[in-house]
Formats: C-alpha cells, structure tokens, sequence
C-alpha cells in the first residue's frame, strides 16, 4: 500500500475491507483504523504514534485522492497525544468533520473521539474523498452507547442499484455528517441521477414515486413511521427523514456510499 516505513504495531487493512461504519473486530482501547478506497491500517495507541494521509502513496500510511491533484501530498495525520487522538490538517485543503465542521490548514489539532469518524475532503470539481477513522473505545470496541439508544437491526435492507443511488442523494447531508441535515428535495435528487445517467429521463416525480415505494415496502416490514398516518399532518420531510434514519441506523446506507455521486 505504501512505501513509508510502518511503525511498530501498524497492521494493514485492504482496499476491499468493509467501511469503518459497520464497526471494528475487538481491540486494545484506543486502538485506531484509518480506511480509505485504497486500504488502510490499523495502529495501536502509544504518545506521538501518527497515521498520515494524503496522495502521495509512497510517503503516507492511507493513500487518499491518489488521481485528484487538489489534494496535498501530505493531507493531514492522526497522532496519539496526551491519551487523546488528534487530527492535523498538514495540506491546502480543508477537511469537512462531523456536525458540519471545517478543519482549515492554519486551525489546531481536532479531538478524535472513540467511535466512528468520517473525514471529506473536497477534490477536483465536486470530487469528494473519504477518511474513515475508527478508535476503539473502553471495551476495546465501542463506545458506551446511550441507555435509550436506538438497538441496530442485524441486517442491512436489501435495495436495487437505482433505489440506493437515488437514496444516498436523497440522504447525502445526512452522509456527510452534517448539522441538523435535512433530506435533499425530489428535484434536486432528479438533478443528480440525470447527471449521473444522462441516458435516464429523471423528474421529481419519478424520484418520488421510486422513494415512496421503499418507504411502503420497510413499513410493511414493520418499520414505523414511514406513513402519513402514523406522523399525522403536516408531515413536511419528516417520512423522508425517518426513512433516512432507518436506513443510517440499519447501516444500509454508509458514509462512503456518498462517494457515489463524485461524478457530478
């Protein structure tokens, strides 16, 4: 994956392993996993041991936006400091984290915290590049959940090629991690998809009518929430946000699934 030298302890994970977003194998804690397309590692935690990233292949541990010259050859690394994570944007462009926040070049290291944390950074065009961050929390897995947490279903729903497409537009704020996202509108989700299959005749409506026959076929299988009925009036995005939700917390749709839509 790399020609940089690994430090000790740093195990690599291939291009083919499945996104951070299902969660990680059993782990010392504070053991972190940094993903991208093109592979990744896995380090244990120990003072001033960095994973560095960016599209000098070579010289990083992840090879993110290898092709994509906007992206720095050194992007930004990850250092265990002080029994804490840390993110430092070494490069020129600025890294989108969670809760829409930015991390520009000239701001201070960002606190990594135990769980799941996706890092984009937006390339050539509207080309967007995917850091997957993982650390293990106190169980050496995850992080304590909540006590009135939402329980994860076992198994993903099963979609066609074209639901899922139009669904990551629909969701893509949500994807991104953003603040208080909202579903995208069914126009805009049109404009996508044609730009994406130009040789396809996409409207809002068509997006409605495929969206709506999701939501009908997860309330049948007993999902609540997807119907008029059960949200009363006025029901503004809130069918399409618990469908959102749903499919987020079932990990049907994951943050990489996002990377779907770069061609437009």
């Amino acid at each position: 994956m790399t020609d940089i030298p690994q430090t000790e302890g740093t195990e690599p994970l291939s291009a083919s392993h499945a996104s951070l977003a299902f969660g990680i194998p059993t782990s010392e804690p504070g053991t972190i996993y940094a993903l991208s397309v093109s592979g990744g590692v896995r380090l244990g935690a120990r003072e001033e041991r960095s994973v560095v990233f960016g599209r000098n292949r070579p010289e990083v541990h992840v090879c993110v936006g290898e092709d994509d010259l906007r992206i720095s050859r050194s992007q930004g690394t990850v250092t265990f400091r002080g029994g804490q994570w840390w993110l430092t944007n070494t490069g020129n462009r600025a890294l989108q984290l969670p809760r829409s926040m930015t991390l520009f070049p000239e701001d201070g290291p960002y606190p990594v915290d135990a769980g799941y944390t996706p890092v984009f950074v937006n390339g050539t065009a509207r080309r967007r590049h995917l850091l997957e961050l993982y650390v293990a929390g106190e169980d050496g897995r995850l992080p304590r959940p909540a006590p009135d947490a939402t329980t994860l279903r076992d198994k993903p729903w099963q979609l066609r090629a074209d639901e899922r497409l139009a669904l990551v537009s629909l969701a893509q704020k949500y994807l991104l991690h953003e603040a208080y996202p909202q579903p995208s509108t069914w126009q805009q989700v049109a404009v996508d998809l044609g730009a994406l299959r130009p040789e396809e005749q996409w409207s809002g409506k068509r997006v409605e009518h495929l969206v709506s026959g999701v939501r009908r076929r997860l309330s049948r299988a007993g999902v609540p929430g997807l119907t008029r009925e059960e949200v009363g009036e006025p029901v503004g995005n809130m069918l399409n946000h618990n469908l959102v939700t749903e499919l987020l917390q079932t990990r049907t749709l994951v943050p990489p699934d996002v990377l779907l839509l770069e061609d437009l």
